[in-house]
């Protein structure tokens, strides 16, 4: 789906765009080059996220339940590869971020941005997806998204178990299953908009975020109604879901969401996503958004180590600063790149998780020592 890789392109710009902004001292002085706009991408960028929160929603119900009915698969080794893909290339960069902060530690030694010294517990915590559940400092910016992405995942797991329980208990025919399956979701994502994702302390858990998750979800199985009525049903119903919402608790988040999803139902009913539809000279944004994930992994330690060069090294003017922020980026999409191809792409397995797992712990034992 081209288009939505694209799309993924633009939302992991305004997302790195964010991070540029805000972290380490080169803003302070390229700001001044361009206030507006790094006023904007520090206030507003991050809203960015929930352009992914949806379409990773879109694509679990297009692997796990492509046709609305639960699925027979074999729960673990779904959550096994989830699991795997998100953590193979995560442990690397992390591993990176670690390196590089012990690196330019002394160099920046007054920034608030670079993470602490890393113990072992901490460490392990990462690696298991659990550092802000259990309260630990990131060892980099936006790796709680991959925490809350595996328990979304396995959150959207456990409502398809739990609908294809309930069809085998109840001997339902696959209609009714998926319709099944559709309210249940519905009345999760119905819960999350209104009263978890209201409460602030529990967004280090996937139930604050399933609203925006949840709506990506019922937008596929939408864009596979047999009806066209029955499509603009579903799109009336996400319509009033999503306002009420808003009206109840207005939340620029939840906004983007709504506006995500319903112009992704849109797409699909024009069939949009089909990928002769999208014209070749949006390739580099569609090559963009597959190498998103890497990017928005990897850009972070790239951040600190152009930023300790640059004012380690370099006087501190807004055009050598600006110019420092280009380099980072350009940087980090090269380094994209290469995680992409040498991690990201790669096929998961037991050993290749244990083997970047004990990389992570050793880069952590190396900046201790």
């Amino acid at each position: 789906m081209p288009l939505l890789d694209a799309v993924k392109g633009v939302a992991c710009l305004l997302i790195v765009g964010h991070h540029l902004s805000r972290y380490g001292p080169l803003p302070a002085g390229a700001s001044s080059l361009a206030p507006a706009v790094f006023d904007w991408l520090s206030q507003n960028g991050r809203l960015a996220v929930q352009v992914f929160l949806v379409l990773a929603g879109f694509l679990a119900a297009a692997s796990l339940a492509p046709d609305g009915v639960p699925g027979r698969s074999g729960a673990w080794s779904r959550v096994f590869q989830r699991y795997g893909r998100l953590v193979m290339p995560y442990l690397v960069a992390l591993s990176v971020s670690v390196l590089v902060a012990a690196l330019v530690r002394p160099l920046l030694h007054d920034d608030d941005a670079v993470p602490g010294v890393p113990g072992m517990a901490q460490l392990l915590a990462h690696g298991l997806l659990l550092q802000d559940l259990l309260g630990y400092e990131a060892l980099s910016t936006g790796v709680w998204y991959v925490a809350i992405d595996f328990q979304l995942f396995v959150l959207a797991l456990a409502v398809i178990g739990l609908a294809g329980w309930l069809q085998g208990r109840w001997a339902m025919r696959r209609e009714r299953a998926a319709w099944l399956l559709a309210a249940l979701v519905l009345g999760l994502v119905i819960a999350s908009l209104d009263i978890f994702n209201r409460r602030s302390e529990l967004d280090v858990t996937a139930i604050y975020f399933f609203g925006s998750y949840g709506l990506g979800m019922l937008v596929f199985w939408i864009g596979r109604a047999s009806s066209r009525s029955g499509w603009r049903f579903a799109v009336l119903v996400l319509l009033l879901v999503g306002g009420a919402a808003l009206a109840l608790d207005w939340r620029s988040r939840i906004a983007i969401a709504l506006v995500t999803a319903l112009a992704v139902a849109v797409l699909q009913h024009l069939n949009a996503l089909d990928p002769t539809a999208w014209p070749a000279a949006a390739a580099p944004l569609v090559r963009l958004g597959r190498i998103s994930y890497s990017l928005f992994l990897i850009h972070f330690p790239i951040l600190l180590l152009v930023s300790a060069g640059v004012s380690g090294f370099l006087p501190a003017t807004p055009w050598i600063d600006m110019l420092g922020l280009v380099a980072t980026l350009l940087l980090s999409i090269g380094a994209a790149v290469l995680l992409y191809r040498w991690v990201e792409c790669r096929r998961v397995t037991w050993r290749a998780l244990l083997a970047l797992f004990a990389l992570l712990l050793a880069c952590g034992a190396a900046a201790a020592a």
